[in-house]
Protein backbone atom coordinates (compact mmCIF):
# COMPACT_ATOMS: atom_id res chain seq x y z
CA UNK A 1 0.00 0.00 0.00
CA UNK A 2 2.65 2.64 1.32
CA UNK A 3 4.15 1.71 -2.58
CA UNK A 4 1.18 2.29 -4.14
CA UNK A 5 0.81 5.88 -2.36
CA UNK A 6 4.48 6.93 -3.09
CA UNK A 7 3.47 5.79 -6.56
CA UNK A 8 0.79 7.67 -6.98
CA UNK A 9 2.13 10.91 -5.34
CA UNK A 10 5.11 10.56 -7.77
CA UNK A 11 2.59 10.55 -10.72
CA UNK A 12 0.38 13.43 -9.00
CA UNK A 13 3.15 15.76 -8.32
CA UNK A 14 4.47 15.64 -12.00
CA UNK A 15 4.33 19.56 -13.79
CA UNK A 16 1.84 18.51 -16.03
CA UNK A 17 -0.43 16.13 -13.72
CA UNK A 18 -0.66 19.50 -11.57
CA UNK A 19 -1.72 22.08 -14.58
CA UNK A 20 -3.92 19.29 -15.11
CA UNK A 21 -5.82 19.46 -12.03
CA UNK A 22 -5.38 23.70 -11.85
CA UNK A 23 -7.43 23.49 -15.21
CA UNK A 24 -9.76 20.92 -14.18
CA UNK A 25 -10.81 22.49 -10.76
CA UNK A 26 -10.91 25.88 -12.76
CA UNK A 27 -12.99 25.18 -15.46
CA UNK A 28 -15.23 22.91 -13.66
CA UNK A 29 -16.14 25.77 -11.31
CA UNK A 30 -17.10 28.04 -14.11
CA UNK A 31 -19.15 25.37 -15.87
CA UNK A 32 -20.70 24.42 -12.50
CA UNK A 33 -21.66 28.37 -11.78
CA UNK A 34 -23.89 28.18 -14.55
CA UNK A 35 -27.37 27.05 -14.02
CA UNK A 36 -28.28 23.70 -14.90
CA UNK A 37 -24.56 22.76 -16.34
CA UNK A 38 -23.79 20.46 -13.51
CA UNK A 39 -20.75 17.99 -13.05
CA UNK A 40 -21.85 15.20 -15.44
CA UNK A 41 -22.46 18.13 -18.01
CA UNK A 42 -18.95 19.66 -17.16
CA UNK A 43 -16.99 15.90 -17.45
CA UNK A 44 -18.65 14.95 -20.78
CA UNK A 45 -17.27 18.06 -22.20
CA UNK A 46 -13.76 16.56 -20.78
CA UNK A 47 -14.06 13.90 -22.72
CA UNK A 48 -12.66 14.59 -26.20
CA UNK A 49 -9.82 16.35 -24.67
CA UNK A 50 -8.76 13.52 -22.67
CA UNK A 51 -8.17 11.08 -25.74
CA UNK A 52 -5.01 12.22 -26.38
CA UNK A 53 -3.54 12.31 -22.81
CA UNK A 54 -2.07 9.24 -21.17
CA UNK A 55 -4.56 7.51 -18.51
CA UNK A 56 -3.49 9.08 -15.17
CA UNK A 57 -3.78 12.83 -16.68
CA UNK A 58 -6.33 12.03 -18.36
CA UNK A 59 -8.94 10.60 -14.94
CA UNK A 60 -7.17 13.57 -13.07
CA UNK A 61 -8.26 16.18 -15.20
CA UNK A 62 -12.17 14.46 -15.15
CA UNK A 63 -11.89 14.37 -11.45
CA UNK A 64 -10.63 18.20 -10.78
CA UNK A 65 -13.61 19.26 -13.57
CA UNK A 66 -15.98 17.15 -10.90
CA UNK A 67 -15.03 18.71 -7.88
CA UNK A 68 -14.63 21.92 -8.94
CA UNK A 69 -18.25 21.86 -10.79
CA UNK A 70 -19.83 20.41 -7.81
CA UNK A 71 -17.72 23.48 -5.84
CA UNK A 72 -18.49 26.09 -8.05
CA UNK A 73 -22.78 25.24 -8.45
CA UNK A 74 -22.77 26.44 -4.92
CA UNK A 75 -22.21 30.01 -6.27
CA UNK A 76 -25.52 30.47 -8.39
CA UNK A 77 -27.55 28.45 -5.29
CA UNK A 78 -26.52 31.30 -2.86
CA UNK A 79 -26.54 34.55 -4.97
CA UNK A 80 -29.74 33.93 -7.28
CA UNK A 81 -31.18 30.81 -5.56
CA UNK A 82 -30.38 28.89 -9.05
CA UNK A 83 -28.82 25.84 -8.80
CA UNK A 84 -25.56 24.91 -10.30
CA UNK A 85 -26.56 21.29 -10.10
CA UNK A 86 -28.82 18.63 -8.38
CA UNK A 87 -26.11 18.25 -5.67
CA UNK A 88 -26.17 22.10 -4.60
CA UNK A 89 -30.08 22.57 -4.44
CA UNK A 90 -29.96 22.01 -0.79
CA UNK A 91 -27.20 24.97 -0.55
CA UNK A 92 -29.90 27.38 -1.74
CA UNK A 93 -32.19 26.57 1.32
CA UNK A 94 -29.93 28.46 3.51
CA UNK A 95 -27.09 30.54 1.08
CA UNK A 96 -30.05 32.30 -0.60
CA UNK A 97 -31.83 33.81 2.74
CA UNK A 98 -27.86 35.11 3.75
CA UNK A 99 -26.94 36.24 0.58
CA UNK A 100 -30.79 38.41 0.74
CA UNK A 101 -29.70 39.11 4.68
CA UNK A 102 -26.22 41.31 3.22
CA UNK A 103 -24.19 38.16 4.09
CA UNK A 104 -23.62 36.67 0.45
CA UNK A 105 -19.74 37.30 1.54
CA UNK A 106 -19.76 35.04 4.05
CA UNK A 107 -21.67 32.79 2.77
CA UNK A 108 -19.44 31.85 -0.09
CA UNK A 109 -16.78 31.79 1.77
CA UNK A 110 -18.20 29.42 4.51
CA UNK A 111 -19.09 27.33 1.60
CA UNK A 112 -15.50 27.22 0.43
CA UNK A 113 -14.16 26.52 3.51
CA UNK A 114 -16.98 23.56 4.36
CA UNK A 115 -16.36 22.03 0.68
CA UNK A 116 -12.48 22.24 1.13
CA UNK A 117 -12.82 19.79 4.21
CA UNK A 118 -15.64 17.97 3.35
CA UNK A 119 -13.45 17.12 0.13
CA UNK A 120 -9.83 16.66 2.18
CA UNK A 121 -11.44 14.66 4.82
CA UNK A 122 -12.98 12.35 1.93
CA UNK A 123 -9.70 11.84 0.34
CA UNK A 124 -7.79 10.87 3.39
CA UNK A 125 -10.27 8.43 4.17
CA UNK A 126 -10.22 7.26 0.65
CA UNK A 127 -6.86 6.98 0.75
CA UNK A 128 -6.63 4.87 3.66
CA UNK A 129 -9.99 3.16 3.32
CA UNK A 130 -10.77 2.35 -0.34
CA UNK A 131 -10.38 -1.98 -0.63
CA UNK A 132 -11.74 -2.15 2.78
CA UNK A 133 -14.94 0.24 2.25
CA UNK A 134 -15.53 -1.96 -0.95
CA UNK A 135 -16.44 -5.05 0.64
CA UNK A 136 -18.84 -2.92 3.10
CA UNK A 137 -20.57 -1.36 -0.08
CA UNK A 138 -21.23 -5.15 -1.67
CA UNK A 139 -22.60 -6.29 1.27
CA UNK A 140 -25.48 -4.24 1.20
CA UNK A 141 -28.24 -5.57 -0.63
CA UNK A 142 -31.54 -4.31 -2.26
CA UNK A 143 -33.77 -4.84 1.10
CA UNK A 144 -30.84 -2.51 3.07
CA UNK A 145 -31.08 0.10 0.16
CA UNK A 146 -34.91 0.21 0.59
CA UNK A 147 -34.60 0.82 4.32
CA UNK A 148 -32.08 3.16 3.48
CA UNK A 149 -34.77 5.19 1.02
CA UNK A 150 -37.39 4.84 3.76
CA UNK A 151 -34.77 6.41 5.90
CA UNK A 152 -34.12 9.40 3.87
CA UNK A 153 -38.00 9.74 3.76
CA UNK A 154 -38.28 10.32 7.35
CA UNK A 155 -36.42 13.30 7.50
CA UNK A 156 -38.53 15.00 5.59
CA UNK A 157 -39.51 16.99 9.02
CA UNK A 158 -36.33 18.73 8.45
CA UNK A 159 -37.61 20.74 5.61
CA UNK A 160 -41.02 21.53 7.31
CA UNK A 161 -41.29 25.27 9.34
CA UNK A 162 -42.98 24.59 12.93
CA UNK A 163 -46.32 22.73 12.76
CA UNK A 164 -45.60 22.23 8.84
CA UNK A 165 -44.96 18.23 8.99
CA UNK A 166 -48.27 17.55 7.43
CA UNK A 167 -47.57 19.69 4.44
CA UNK A 168 -44.19 18.62 4.17
CA UNK A 169 -45.95 14.97 4.11
CA UNK A 170 -47.82 15.86 1.73
CA UNK A 171 -45.52 17.15 -0.80
CA UNK A 172 -43.24 14.47 -0.22
CA UNK A 173 -45.87 12.23 -1.41
CA UNK A 174 -46.25 14.84 -4.46
CA UNK A 175 -42.79 13.90 -5.44
CA UNK A 176 -42.92 9.99 -5.09
CA UNK A 177 -46.03 10.18 -7.75
CA UNK A 178 -43.56 12.90 -10.22
CA UNK A 179 -41.35 9.81 -9.60
CA UNK A 180 -43.43 7.45 -10.97
CA UNK A 181 -44.02 9.14 -14.37
CA UNK A 182 -42.05 7.19 -17.07
CA UNK A 183 -41.05 3.69 -18.03
CA UNK A 184 -41.44 0.97 -14.92
CA UNK A 185 -38.41 -0.07 -15.19
CA UNK A 186 -39.41 -4.23 -13.73
CA UNK A 187 -41.73 -4.28 -16.80
CA UNK A 188 -40.92 -1.91 -18.96
CA UNK A 189 -44.94 -0.69 -19.39
CA UNK A 190 -44.89 3.14 -19.63
CA UNK A 191 -46.48 4.49 -16.66
CA UNK A 192 -48.61 8.15 -16.22
CA UNK A 193 -47.42 9.48 -19.51
CA UNK A 194 -50.81 10.45 -21.17
CA UNK A 195 -49.78 9.07 -24.27
CA UNK A 196 -46.84 11.43 -25.12
CA UNK A 197 -43.12 9.74 -26.02
CA UNK A 198 -41.68 12.84 -24.49
CA UNK A 199 -43.06 11.61 -21.00
CA UNK A 200 -41.80 7.57 -21.49
CA UNK A 201 -38.05 8.58 -19.56
CA UNK A 202 -40.07 10.70 -16.52
CA UNK A 203 -39.90 14.32 -15.38
CA UNK A 204 -36.18 15.35 -15.29
CA UNK A 205 -34.33 16.14 -12.26
CA UNK A 206 -32.59 19.23 -13.35
CA UNK A 207 -35.96 20.31 -14.92
CA UNK A 208 -38.12 20.31 -11.52
CA UNK A 209 -35.46 21.87 -9.00
CA UNK A 210 -34.87 24.90 -11.76
CA UNK A 211 -38.86 25.31 -12.04
CA UNK A 212 -39.70 24.99 -8.31
CA UNK A 213 -36.20 27.42 -7.26
CA UNK A 214 -35.16 29.47 -9.99
CA UNK A 215 -37.63 30.03 -11.66
CA UNK A 216 -40.28 30.35 -9.35
CA UNK A 217 -37.94 32.45 -6.99
CA UNK A 218 -37.74 34.99 -10.11
CA UNK A 219 -41.62 34.95 -10.55
CA UNK A 220 -42.21 35.33 -7.02
CA UNK A 221 -39.90 38.41 -6.35
CA UNK A 222 -41.91 39.98 -9.42
CA UNK A 223 -45.51 39.17 -7.97
CA UNK A 224 -44.09 41.23 -4.83
CA UNK A 225 -43.52 43.98 -6.55
CA UNK A 226 -40.22 45.67 -8.46
CA UNK A 227 -39.43 48.63 -6.00
CA UNK A 228 -38.93 46.05 -2.98
CA UNK A 229 -36.27 44.22 -5.20
CA UNK A 230 -34.75 47.45 -5.99
CA UNK A 231 -34.68 48.26 -2.36
CA UNK A 232 -33.55 45.13 -1.55
CA UNK A 233 -30.38 45.35 -4.16
CA UNK A 234 -29.79 49.00 -2.50
CA UNK A 235 -29.19 47.22 0.83
CA UNK A 236 -26.72 44.60 -1.12
CA UNK A 237 -24.63 47.20 -2.15
CA UNK A 238 -22.95 46.33 1.24
CA UNK A 239 -22.24 42.55 0.44
CA UNK A 240 -20.83 41.84 4.25
CA UNK A 241 -17.84 40.70 5.37
CA UNK A 242 -16.20 37.15 4.44
CA UNK A 243 -14.62 36.70 7.52
CA UNK A 244 -16.09 33.72 10.37
CA UNK A 245 -16.31 34.94 13.89
CA UNK A 246 -14.77 32.25 16.39
CA UNK A 247 -17.99 31.67 17.80
CA UNK A 248 -19.53 30.74 14.36
CA UNK A 249 -16.54 28.48 13.21
CA UNK A 250 -16.63 26.75 16.92
CA UNK A 251 -20.34 26.65 15.91
CA UNK A 252 -20.06 25.04 12.17
CA UNK A 253 -16.87 22.97 12.65
CA UNK A 254 -18.37 19.62 14.54
CA UNK A 255 -21.10 20.01 11.91
CA UNK A 256 -18.51 20.05 9.13
CA UNK A 257 -16.85 17.02 10.74
CA UNK A 258 -20.05 15.21 10.78
CA UNK A 259 -21.40 16.09 7.31
CA UNK A 260 -18.19 15.25 5.65
CA UNK A 261 -17.52 11.80 6.88
CA UNK A 262 -21.07 11.20 6.86
CA UNK A 263 -21.90 12.19 2.99
CA UNK A 264 -18.67 10.18 2.80
CA UNK A 265 -20.16 6.56 3.12
CA UNK A 266 -23.43 7.98 1.21
CA UNK A 267 -21.03 8.46 -1.86
CA UNK A 268 -19.60 5.26 -0.84
CA UNK A 269 -22.73 3.07 -1.60
CA UNK A 270 -23.35 2.49 -5.43
CA UNK A 271 -26.02 4.80 -6.82
CA UNK A 272 -26.58 6.87 -3.96
CA UNK A 273 -24.06 10.08 -4.63
CA UNK A 274 -23.95 13.99 -4.11
CA UNK A 275 -27.47 15.01 -4.15
CA UNK A 276 -29.03 12.08 -1.57
CA UNK A 277 -25.69 13.02 0.88
CA UNK A 278 -26.75 16.61 0.63
CA UNK A 279 -29.82 16.22 1.66
CA UNK A 280 -30.04 13.70 4.14
CA UNK A 281 -26.72 15.90 6.23
CA UNK A 282 -28.93 18.96 5.99
CA UNK A 283 -31.91 16.59 7.76
CA UNK A 284 -29.44 14.80 10.05
CA UNK A 285 -28.31 18.69 11.35
CA UNK A 286 -31.27 19.93 11.78
CA UNK A 287 -32.89 17.25 13.49
CA UNK A 288 -29.85 17.24 16.05
CA UNK A 289 -29.96 21.20 16.35
CA UNK A 290 -31.45 22.68 19.31
CA UNK A 291 -35.22 24.05 19.14
CA UNK A 292 -34.07 27.53 18.86
CA UNK A 293 -31.45 26.84 16.11
CA UNK A 294 -33.86 25.00 14.73
CA UNK A 295 -35.81 28.24 13.93
CA UNK A 296 -32.59 28.87 11.79
CA UNK A 297 -32.95 26.22 9.51
CA UNK A 298 -34.48 27.59 6.05
CA UNK A 299 -34.22 31.21 6.67
CA UNK A 300 -30.04 31.76 6.75
CA UNK A 301 -28.38 29.46 9.30
CA UNK A 302 -24.46 28.87 9.35
CA UNK A 303 -25.38 25.11 10.11
CA UNK A 304 -27.84 24.35 7.30
CA UNK A 305 -25.42 25.82 4.41
CA UNK A 306 -22.31 23.83 6.12
CA UNK A 307 -23.97 20.57 6.16
CA UNK A 308 -24.94 20.31 2.46
CA UNK A 309 -21.96 21.69 1.43
CA UNK A 310 -19.15 19.24 3.32
CA UNK A 311 -21.40 16.51 2.65
CA UNK A 312 -21.66 16.76 -0.80
CA UNK A 313 -17.85 17.39 -2.00
CA UNK A 314 -16.94 14.71 0.57
CA UNK A 315 -20.05 12.22 -1.31
CA UNK A 316 -18.25 12.74 -4.46
CA UNK A 317 -14.91 11.88 -3.49
CA UNK A 318 -16.79 8.64 -1.85
CA UNK A 319 -18.12 7.79 -5.37
CA UNK A 320 -14.65 7.15 -6.28
CA UNK A 321 -14.72 3.97 -4.04
CA UNK A 322 -17.46 1.78 -5.93
CA UNK A 323 -15.96 3.06 -9.11
CA UNK A 324 -12.23 2.03 -8.88
CA UNK A 325 -12.65 -0.69 -6.71
CA UNK A 326 -15.72 -2.33 -7.97
CA UNK A 327 -16.15 -1.19 -11.36
CA UNK A 328 -19.22 0.53 -10.32
CA UNK A 329 -20.22 3.95 -10.59
CA UNK A 330 -21.46 5.49 -7.80
CA UNK A 331 -23.26 8.68 -9.26
CA UNK A 332 -23.97 9.18 -13.00
CA UNK A 333 -20.59 11.39 -13.29
CA UNK A 334 -18.20 8.72 -12.14
CA UNK A 335 -20.28 6.32 -15.03
CA UNK A 336 -18.97 8.80 -17.94
CA UNK A 337 -15.32 8.27 -15.62
CA UNK A 338 -16.06 4.27 -16.38
CA UNK A 339 -16.48 4.64 -20.08
CA UNK A 340 -13.09 7.24 -20.24
CA UNK A 341 -11.58 4.32 -18.02
CA UNK A 342 -12.79 1.37 -20.44
CA UNK A 343 -12.21 3.67 -23.29
CA UNK A 344 -8.20 3.99 -22.18
CA UNK A 345 -8.29 0.27 -21.42
CA UNK A 346 -8.33 -0.02 -18.17
CA UNK A 347 -10.93 -2.38 -16.49
CA UNK A 348 -11.42 -1.19 -12.86
CA UNK A 349 -12.43 -3.31 -10.45
CA UNK A 350 -10.82 -5.19 -7.88
CA UNK A 351 -6.96 -5.54 -9.21
CA UNK A 352 -7.13 -1.67 -10.59
CA UNK A 353 -4.84 -1.00 -8.01
CA UNK A 354 -2.55 -3.78 -8.49
CA UNK A 355 -1.94 -3.98 -12.81
CA UNK A 356 -2.55 0.10 -12.52
CA UNK A 357 -1.85 1.70 -9.18
CA UNK A 358 -0.32 4.72 -10.86
CA UNK A 359 -3.96 5.51 -11.73
CA UNK A 360 -5.53 4.19 -8.57
CA UNK A 361 -3.28 6.19 -6.15
CA UNK A 362 -2.69 9.29 -8.20
CA UNK A 363 -6.75 10.01 -9.08
CA UNK A 364 -7.02 9.62 -5.27
CA UNK A 365 -4.00 12.11 -3.94
CA UNK A 366 -5.35 14.53 -6.94
CA UNK A 367 -7.97 14.92 -5.23
CA UNK A 368 -6.24 16.38 -1.76
CA UNK A 369 -4.62 18.85 -4.41
CA UNK A 370 -7.86 19.66 -6.36
CA UNK A 371 -9.34 20.75 -3.51
CA UNK A 372 -6.46 23.29 -2.41
CA UNK A 373 -6.57 24.27 -5.90
CA UNK A 374 -10.01 25.13 -5.30
CA UNK A 375 -9.82 26.76 -2.15
CA UNK A 376 -7.01 29.17 -3.23
CA UNK A 377 -8.96 29.91 -6.31
CA UNK A 378 -12.14 30.59 -4.82
CA UNK A 379 -11.86 33.03 -2.15
CA UNK A 380 -10.16 35.57 -3.67
CA UNK A 381 -12.70 35.78 -6.25
CA UNK A 382 -15.68 35.74 -3.85
CA UNK A 383 -15.54 39.78 -3.80
CA UNK A 384 -16.13 40.02 -7.32
CA UNK A 385 -18.61 36.67 -8.04
CA UNK A 386 -20.33 38.77 -5.10
CA UNK A 387 -21.17 41.64 -7.05
CA UNK A 388 -23.35 39.88 -9.23
CA UNK A 389 -25.78 40.28 -6.37
CA UNK A 390 -26.21 44.41 -6.81
CA UNK A 391 -26.70 44.07 -11.02
CA UNK A 392 -29.79 45.66 -11.81
CA UNK A 393 -33.33 43.51 -11.79
CA UNK A 394 -33.97 44.54 -14.82
CA UNK A 395 -30.72 42.81 -16.24
CA UNK A 396 -30.27 39.73 -13.29
CA UNK A 397 -34.06 38.57 -14.00
CA UNK A 398 -33.73 37.96 -17.37
CA UNK A 399 -30.30 36.59 -16.76
CA UNK A 400 -31.44 33.94 -14.62
CA UNK A 401 -34.41 32.92 -17.04
CA UNK A 402 -32.38 32.47 -19.98
CA UNK A 403 -29.39 30.64 -17.79
CA UNK A 404 -32.66 28.42 -16.30
CA UNK A 405 -34.20 27.99 -19.93
CA UNK A 406 -31.01 26.98 -21.43
CA UNK A 407 -29.68 24.84 -18.86
CA UNK A 408 -32.82 22.38 -19.04
CA UNK A 409 -32.84 22.55 -23.27
CA UNK A 410 -29.14 21.73 -23.32
CA UNK A 411 -29.81 18.68 -21.70
CA UNK A 412 -32.47 16.77 -23.60
CA UNK A 413 -33.12 19.24 -26.45
CA UNK A 414 -36.58 18.92 -26.64
CA UNK A 415 -38.78 21.98 -26.28
CA UNK A 416 -41.69 19.81 -24.39
CA UNK A 417 -39.13 20.14 -21.84
CA UNK A 418 -39.49 23.84 -21.48
CA UNK A 419 -43.17 23.87 -21.60
CA UNK A 420 -43.10 21.19 -18.59
CA UNK A 421 -40.74 23.46 -16.88
CA UNK A 422 -43.01 26.58 -17.07
CA UNK A 423 -46.24 24.31 -16.10
CA UNK A 424 -44.36 22.79 -13.14
CA UNK A 425 -43.42 26.42 -12.21
CA UNK A 426 -47.13 27.44 -12.42
CA UNK A 427 -48.20 24.84 -9.85
CA UNK A 428 -44.80 25.54 -7.65
CA UNK A 429 -45.92 29.38 -7.37
CA UNK A 430 -49.31 28.34 -6.25
CA UNK A 431 -48.10 25.77 -3.32
CA UNK A 432 -45.40 28.45 -2.27
CA UNK A 433 -48.63 30.96 -1.96
CA UNK A 434 -50.03 28.49 0.06
CA UNK A 435 -46.81 28.47 2.40
CA UNK A 436 -45.98 24.28 1.16
CA UNK A 437 -42.54 23.74 1.54
CA UNK A 438 -40.50 23.01 -2.02
CA UNK A 439 -37.67 20.86 -0.43
CA UNK A 440 -39.75 17.72 0.65
CA UNK A 441 -41.24 16.74 -3.08
CA UNK A 442 -37.12 16.96 -4.63
CA UNK A 443 -36.19 15.05 -1.82
CA UNK A 444 -39.42 12.25 -2.67
CA UNK A 445 -39.37 12.49 -5.99
CA UNK A 446 -34.93 12.03 -5.69
CA UNK A 447 -35.40 8.46 -3.53
CA UNK A 448 -39.00 7.66 -5.43
CA UNK A 449 -37.08 5.61 -8.60
CA UNK A 450 -34.71 4.35 -6.12
CA UNK A 451 -36.90 3.38 -3.72
CA UNK A 452 -39.49 1.09 -5.80
CA UNK A 453 -36.63 -0.09 -7.68
CA UNK A 454 -34.69 -1.46 -4.68
CA UNK A 455 -38.68 -2.50 -3.33
CA UNK A 456 -39.59 -4.55 -6.51
CA UNK A 457 -35.84 -6.51 -6.45
CA UNK A 458 -36.36 -6.98 -2.67
CA UNK A 459 -40.03 -8.49 -3.12
CA UNK A 460 -38.89 -10.51 -6.12
CA UNK A 461 -35.53 -12.74 -3.78
CA UNK A 462 -38.41 -12.59 -1.09
CA UNK A 463 -41.29 -14.30 -3.72
CA UNK A 464 -43.19 -11.61 -2.59
CA UNK A 465 -43.22 -11.39 0.91
CA UNK A 466 -42.54 -8.73 3.62
CA UNK A 467 -40.35 -10.72 5.62
CA UNK A 468 -37.56 -9.23 4.12
CA UNK A 469 -37.93 -6.01 6.19
CA UNK A 470 -36.81 -7.90 9.30
CA UNK A 471 -34.82 -11.24 8.01
CA UNK A 472 -31.65 -8.86 7.69
CA UNK A 473 -30.39 -7.69 11.04
CA UNK A 474 -28.68 -4.23 8.91
CA UNK A 475 -32.29 -3.71 7.14
CA UNK A 476 -34.42 -4.23 10.16
CA UNK A 477 -32.09 -1.79 12.15
CA UNK A 478 -32.63 0.91 9.65
CA UNK A 479 -35.96 0.57 9.52
CA UNK A 480 -35.95 1.00 13.08
CA UNK A 481 -33.84 4.39 12.97
CA UNK A 482 -36.36 5.07 10.42
CA UNK A 483 -39.70 4.61 12.16
CA UNK A 484 -37.99 6.09 15.62
CA UNK A 485 -37.09 9.45 13.24
CA UNK A 486 -40.18 10.18 12.30
CA UNK A 487 -42.20 8.96 15.41
CA UNK A 488 -39.56 10.57 18.49
CA UNK A 489 -39.78 14.07 17.55
CA UNK A 490 -43.67 14.20 17.53
CA UNK A 491 -44.38 12.74 20.67
CA UNK A 492 -41.51 15.43 22.08
CA UNK A 493 -43.85 18.10 20.73
CA UNK A 494 -46.95 16.69 22.15
CA UNK A 495 -45.46 16.72 25.26
CA UNK A 496 -44.02 19.75 25.05
CA UNK A 497 -47.58 20.89 23.83
CA UNK A 498 -49.20 19.26 26.74
CA UNK A 499 -46.83 20.28 29.53
CA UNK A 500 -47.34 24.00 28.12
CA UNK A 501 -51.35 23.36 28.64
CA UNK A 502 -50.85 21.63 32.20
CA UNK A 503 -49.16 24.62 33.41
CA UNK A 504 -51.71 26.90 31.90
CA UNK A 505 -54.62 25.64 33.66
CA UNK A 506 -52.43 25.24 36.88
CA UNK A 507 -51.70 28.96 36.74
CA UNK A 508 -55.28 30.87 36.70
CA UNK A 509 -55.85 27.63 40.04
CA UNK A 510 -52.87 29.25 41.23
CA UNK A 511 -53.53 33.11 41.15
CA UNK A 512 -57.45 32.80 43.05
CA UNK A 513 -56.29 30.53 45.64
CA UNK A 514 -53.56 33.46 46.30
CA UNK A 515 -56.47 35.85 46.14
CA UNK A 516 -58.54 33.92 48.32
CA UNK A 517 -55.70 34.05 50.96
CA UNK A 518 -55.39 37.58 50.82
CA UNK A 519 -59.47 37.50 51.17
Amino acid sequence: MLDGIFTGLTTAVMPFNLMMVVVGCFAGTFIGMLPGLGPISAVALMIPITYGLDPSSGIILMAGVYYGAVFGGSTSSILINAPGCASTVVTTFDGYPLAQQRQAGKALALAAYSSFTGGTIGAIILLFAAPALASVSLSFQSADYFALMVLGLTAVAAFAGKGQVIKALLMTVFGLMIATVGTDVMSGAPRFTFGTVDLIDGVSFLLLAMATFALAEVVMTVLKGEHRHEDQQADMSELGSMKLSKEEVKDVAPVIGRSSVFGFLVGVLPGAGATIASFLAYGMERNLASAKEKLKFGKGSLRGLAAPESANNAASTGSFVPLLTLGIPGSGTTAIMLGALIAYGIQPGPRLFVDNPDVFWSVIISMYFGNLVLLILNLPLIPYISRLLVIPSQILIPMILFFSVTGVYLVSFNTFDITMMVLITVVAIFLKLLQFPMAPMLLGYILGGLLENNLSRALMLSDGSFSFLWERPLTLTIMVIAVLMLVVPQLLELRKSLKEKSAGKGTPGMESAATEGEG
